[in-house]
């Protein structure tokens, strides 16, 4: 069995006799111990090898996480040891509320490569009339896809010296990109959580007073489970004024929904051309896939307000590095034209009647705008307003901006590119675009996990 003294940490050594020391946990280090590692580092320079004697002698981490992180407050301690959450079997509007964090890590299910005929959609309502719902949608969603794959194919034949596998791929993920509008939120998925034990109690603190019950009750689940995993380390004390002022937070901030919104908008500027004049050579002499430095920050943020689809909405929020709000799916602005015209034009006909019909249905449910959402699908438009610099916006113009990206995301990603190309040209900006943009390319075939065979 492993133990603390047979761990084999890999080591290096400077030319200048500094030691660099990359930490082999082997399973008998925890995220707890990993951070009391890295805390003594702010009491001792005795270095690694002392605090792992350090952590021998005491038999684990567990009064000191109890005494400096929890007791004390020291809460940079709980930014030094990480754990992974795997949340499965949750509506998309549950991935959403756990993502809606600025230090969020993790991955969740994408619909392109998720059998949605048997996947359990997620019904809070438990009615005859809202199942009925909900399975109209996946109805929809998989009687047509035959159909929709037989006319992609037409207008996309497979030309000789394409790969046939990588072709069939790419034309289902084309398909599962048009139909996946008509998903309702409450579709389940899974999704992974990454995060240090200090940002898994702080977004916890407000997860636990969600507008939604199944948001509230997967955060008590998750809270309940890593405090009998690190029992150290989730052990904060409960204050009435703090859950009431949280519990506030979400009520009133928990989904953003304006009465109004634009389709595309600049709301506002705020560079500073005289500080952005520093970085002309910077932004000029920028080679593609490389970002742009941290410190070009100084000089502003600009906001864009626009509509877009809920499921492309799902895609842009992971994007941490611009302040988002997280809307409410309505059909106050309505279907994204793109899902219904993409479609044959014998299935047109169909979208718009099972969209009518579906929301005479749900208007019969009677239920609060943050419930109704389940019964509503991705393809409905949501507010989106987001706050960047120019590293975060240009890192996401130029990844969203390309023939791989979903279609309404990727005419949005555009449009802020060439806003930004006419604003900040002059100042030396150069962004590198994908020229080709709405070429259809079986490369998105490719982009697929599977397991290696011989």
């Amino acid at each position: 069995m492993a133990t603390i003294d047979s761990l084999k940490h890999t080591r290096r050594t400077t030319s200048n006799g500094a030691k660099i020391v990359v930490l082999d946990t082997g399973g008998v280090l925890s995220p707890e111990d990993v951070a009391m590692l890295q805390a003594l580092h702010s009491r001792s320079t005795r270095g690694l090898d002392g605090h792992l004697e350090v952590l021998s002698k005491k038999g684990g981490s567990g009064d000191f996480m109890d005494t400096y992180y929890v007791g004390y407050g020291d809460k940079s301690i709980g930014d030094c040891g990480t754990t992974t959450i795997f949340i499965e079997g949750v509506s998309m509007l549950v991935a959403k509320a756990i993502q809606d964090w600025p230090l969020y890590n993790g991955q969740e299910s994408s619909t392109r490569y998720t059998d949605f005929a048997t996947q359990p959609f997620i019904d809070p309502v438990g009615t005859k009339k809202s199942k009925e719902i909900l399975e109209n949608w996946r109805s929809f969603y998989v009687n047509r896809m035959p159909q929709l794959v037989e006319a992609l194919t037409n207008k996309f034949p497979r030309h000789g010296n394409e790969d046939e596998k990588i072709y069939a791929k790419a034309i289902k993920a084309r398909a599962f990109d048009i139909i996946r509008g008509f998903l309702p939120a409450g579709a389940s998925t899974n999704l992974s959580w990454h995060t240090n034990l200090r940002q898994g109690a702080d977004h916890l603190m407000l997860l636990r007073h969600h507008p939604l019950e199944e948001v509230r009750d997967v955060a008590r689940a998750i809270e309940d489970a890593l405090k009998e995993k690190y029992p150290h380390s989730f052990r904060q004390k409960l204050y009435p004024n703090t859950e009431s002022y949280n519990k506030y937070l979400m009520d009133n901030g928990g989904y953003f929904c304006p009465k109004t919104w634009y389709d595309f908008k600049v709301y506002t500027d705020r560079f500073s051309k005289t500080k952005l004049g520093e970085f002309k050579k910077i932004l000029k002499t920028r080679p593609m896939k490389t970002e742009l430095p941290k410190n070009i920050r100084k000089c502003g943020v600009v906001e864009f307000d626009f509509l877009l689809d809920f499921g492309s909405f799902r895609d842009i929020q992971r994007h941490r590095a611009i302040n988002q709000e997280m809307p409410l799916l309505t059909e106050k602005f309505g279907f994204e034209s793109w899902y219904i015209n993409e479609l044959p034009k014998t299935l047109q006909k169909e979208a718009n009647k099972i969209l009518k019909e579906q929301r005479g249905a749900t208007d019969k449910l009677k239920l609060s705008p943050s419930l109704r959402q389940y019964y509503l699908p991705m393809g409905y438009k949501v507010p989106n307003e987001i706050e960047g610099d120019l590293k975060g916006l240009v890192w996401l113009v130029e990844l969203r901006a390309t023939r791989f990206v979903h279609p309404t995301l990727r005419k949005r990603a555009r449009q802020m590119a060439q806003i930004l190309i006419k604003k900040y040209k002059n100042m030396g900006l150069v962004l590198h675009l994908d020229t080709d943009p709405d070429r259809f390319d079986i490369k998105r075939g490719s982009h697929d996990i599977v397991e290696k065979t011989n």
